[in-house]
């Protein structure tokens, strides 16, 4: 194995080495965003080793609730080179969803390593490529790295005063799966962004006795589908229009198709939708909040401040014992130990470059599905995939040897 300890960083320009032109490039990550990636890439003829830390390929979907369905078309929801059968339905079921993306990798007969979880990538000692440390002393070296680990990679459970010492049954929305363990009991979901209004729904059809969301930003609520147009085409229309503009488009068509929640605690929200996109947080797809928060159904409630013994205190100093407490409060990218050392990523933890673009001082080195655009998730992942392979191709051809890992 190569020495753990690395020499003096290569220059941010070095070409890929024509010695080492049989490296693989390495794909960290065997969710949609990696294994479009290594699909584009093997299409090119470049050698792609997907690594993923679990024991098949789509974990993280494999998690989710049970009632989780795409938000986004079925036709827009398709990685390169496959499409999703018909029979899923306009809208992919997460059961469907991973059944595709086994047979993704087993149709265009991926190079796919489970159990494999990469801690840290460095630059390589000879001055070429990137050396990835790996579980059980693995130390890969490859000619290029797409890190495709996950926009949703480590629950994030917010510190409130008192959290710890909380009596009552207190989870992530990540380790929610069904309905039927509340069903009479009385829950509290915190925060309302896409996963806790629909876990809000799902604990009210399934039999909850009562239901509370707490929200600290009111969030933009858009009808999925309105006469057979979905959101998404919306979404795709208005993806490179200046911001204010969609954000002036945005209010008139949210007040003819979502009603005034003002009464039941969720007025319009005073900011533009698109603004708020481009901060992180995309409008809440309904899937039937909307009729809940009307009738009473779900309420809504102030923002979680702290917890004492079994209470819950809110922000308008109210105080609530529920039964349960879902907090749906995201994600955390995880990307700080694996290459915070490179200094690519800004200071909320984000790539600084994303696609197929790279990091200035750290060339070879690719990031895919790290943004959370709204024209669909697996959507701009497809296109990423291809342009990420375009890019690898073009940086590391070589006339003698051609491709990094080329395929005889």
């Amino acid at each position: 194995m190569a020495d753990s300890t690395p020499t003096t960083p290569p220059p941010p320009t070095a070409p890929f080495a024509p010695e080492h032109a049989d490296r693989p490039v390495y794909v960290v990550g065997g969710g949609p965003g990696g294994l479009a990636a290594a699909y584009a890439l093997r299409a090119r003829g470049v050698r792609a080793v997907v690594l993923e830390k679990s024991d098949r390929v789509g974990a993280s979907w494999r998690g989710h609730y049970d009632r989780l369905h795409l938000h986004t078309t079925r036709r827009l929801s398709a990685l390169p080179g496959l499409a999703i059968p018909r029979r899923f339905g306009r809208w992919v079921a997460r059961d469907d969803l991973v059944r595709y993306l086994e047979k993704y990798a087993e149709h265009h007969e991926l190079e796919v390593v489970t159990g494999v979880e990469v801690s840290r990538i460095e630059r390589a000692p000879d001055g070429t490529g990137w050396l990835l440390r790996a579980t059980g002393g693995r130390e890969l070296t490859g000619g290029a790295v797409v890190v495709a680990t996950g926009h949703n990679h480590t629950p994030r459970l917010p510190d409130w005063p008192g959290r710890t010492e909380y009596t009552g049954e207190l989870l992530h929305a990540s380790a929610y799966r069904a309905p039927a363990p509340y069903a009479g009991r009385d829950v509290l979901v915190v925060g309302a962004g896409n996963t806790g209004a629909e876990i809000a729904v799902d604990l009210v059809e399934g039999g909850a006795r009562r239901v509370r969301l707490a929200v600290r930003t009111v969030p933009h609520i858009v009808r999925r589908s309105t006469a057979g147009w979905a959101a998404q085409y919306t979404g795709v229309l208005c993806r490179r229009l200046p911001v204010a503009l969609v954000d002036r488009l945005a209010r008139p068509l949210a007040r003819l198709s979502v009603p005034d929640l003002s009464a039941q605690g969720l007025p319009r929200p005073d900011t533009g939708l698109y603004s708020r996109v481009r901060q992180g947080a995309i409008p809440v797809q309904d899937v039937g909040l909307i009729d809940a928060v009307r009738t009473g159904r779900v309420e809504v409630v102030a923002a979680v401040e702290a917890f004492e013994g079994g209470e819950v205190v809110l922000a308008d100093g109210s105080r609530i014992e529920p039964d349960a407490v879902i907090a749906a409060t995201g994600y955390t990218r995880g990307l700080t130990d694996l290459v915070g050392h490179l200094g690519v990523l800004d200071d909320r933890g984000r790539p600084v470059a994303h696609g197929p673009r790279t990091p200035a001082d750290a060339p070879g080195l690719y990031f895919t599905g790290f943004t959370n655009p709204i024209s669909g998730m697996l959507r701009e992942l497809a296109i990423d995939a291809e342009r990420i392979a375009r890019a690898v191709a073009k940086r590391h051809a070589n006339p003698r040897t051609g491709l990094p890992g080329q395929r005889s």
